[in-house]
């Protein structure tokens, strides 16, 4: 049974403190899982890293992530059949390269993470997938777990007996608490050249990125940390080597490689992600988009007052959303800014930011009435009650 005191917080609030006990919370999918870990856990604070004579602290921190850090990070490669023409004038199958890009180990039985757009070649008919980790003699066979399109992210998995001993999976971070300045490092294997570091700061926060599945990827990390062809699909990380997000993109308006401007799916939406696709669980889905938290945070200091919650962006049709009657944040005929509904609660437990919300949708039963608490166009005098029954977002999707 939960604690009290325990359930009252976010689910931000709760992975913050599994963050300070090192605690590794990346299979927890609801809440409560998160409560759970979290009330059998105990304190354990991390040795402290002696810098090396000759190195300066900010040096010796970036040598010792790189090195426990690397040997997690993979090299993925994505082949497809096709047909050549033989000397005898005859059409012959063979293997064609359809992809590559970086990836890294997510959990102990082998499951590997990279972009959807890194291995998608491979999805025609006969499509295989190849996994190259430090420590192995050559590269490994993986299969496809599962892949979702619309946040770029897919699920291999290969042989956990062929992973090198001793690998550890990469500490999964938290992307909500990230600040505009803090350090950042990518390890990947840009141009194929492998295990390559590259290292820099969070530039931006809430970025909102076309993915290669055609619709955008919200909430974005970006990083002016050099990410190029052959990064796509490997971590970003913190200082601290703990996975804040997932490089998936680059603006490079001539066409070219980085122009110090790249993007990372965040971590939280990672975790969410892979845990249902490993699950085999869909997507739930209340049919709503909401404003990124950085920036419902600046209409909050231009009101001065607090907007927690999640502030209704837009509303899509024959949605669960718009039969409940939820309204979207929009421009009056000024141009002005007409805020939207606040979503403060869902079952009385308070929503704090676009992530509880998240995780109390989809952790919500098919079937499941779930009762939420609105502020009216963010007004503290209009707080109502609405009942709403979330969908499989890939249902509503077909609709479309």
């Amino acid at each position: 049974m939960m604690d009290s005191g325990l359930a009252g917080l976010s689910v931000g609030e709760l992975k913050s403190l599994l963050n300070d006990r090192g605690v590794d919370y990346r299979d927890c999918l609801e809440k409560r899982d998160l409560i759970e870990r979290l009330e059998s856990s105990t304190f354990s604070p991390r040795a402290s890293m002696q810098a090396p004579v000759g190195y300066t602290e900010a040096e010796a921190r970036n040598v010792n992530v790189f090195g426990r850090v690397s040997p997690s990070v993979a090299f993925v490669q994505t082949t497809r059949r096709g047909l050549s023409l033989s000397s005898g004038f005859s059409l012959r199958a063979m293997e064609v390269p359809a992809g590559t890009g970086s990836g890294f180990v997510w959990d102990e039985e082998g499951h590997i993470i990279t972009n959807w757009h890194v291995i998608a070649g491979g999805l025609r008919e006969g499509g295989s997938y190849q996994v190259s980790l430090q420590g192995l003699d050559k590269p490994v066979d993986a299969r496809l777990v599962g892949v979702e399109e619309d946040k770029d992210l897919a699920v291999l998995k290969i042989d956990p007996r062929a992973l090198p001993s001793p690998i550890r999976p990469l500490e999964v971070g938290t992307s909500s608490e990230l600040q505009v300045g803090q350090s950042v490092m990518a390890i990947g294997n840009p141009f194929g050249l492998d295990y390559t570091l590259t290292t820099g700061v969070v530039s931006a926060l809430g970025r909102e990125v076309q993915g290669a599945g055609g619709r955008p990827i919200q909430d974005c990390v970006q990083t002016d940390a050099a990410i190029n062809p052959g990064n796509s699909g490997g971590p970003l990380l913190d200082s601290r080597g703990k996975l804040i997000g997932v490089n998936t993109a680059i603006y490079a308006p001539g066409g070219g490689g980085n122009v110090g401007i790249g993007f990372a799916i965040p971590v939280d939406t990672v975790r969410r992600v892979v845990n249902q696709i490993i699950r085999g669980q869909g997507r739930a889905t209340l049919g709503v988009n909401v404003i990124n938290d950085a920036l419902r945070g600046q209409y909050a200091k231009n009101l001065r007052r607090r907007l927690d919650g999640a502030l209704v962006h837009g509303v899509l049709a024959d949605s669960p959303a718009e039969r409940a009657g939820l309204r979207p944040t929009r421009r009056g005929r000024s141009g002005e800014v007409e805020l939207g509904d606040l979503i403060v609660a869902v079952d009385g437990t308070p929503i704090r930011q676009n992530e509880d919300l998240l995780c109390a949708v989809e952790e919500a039963e098919l079937g499941d009435v779930l009762e939420l608490t609105v502020m009216r166009g963010c007004d503290p005098a209009r707080v109502e009650q609405l009942e709403i029954t979330p969908v499989q977002r890939r249902s509503l999707m077909e609709q479309k």
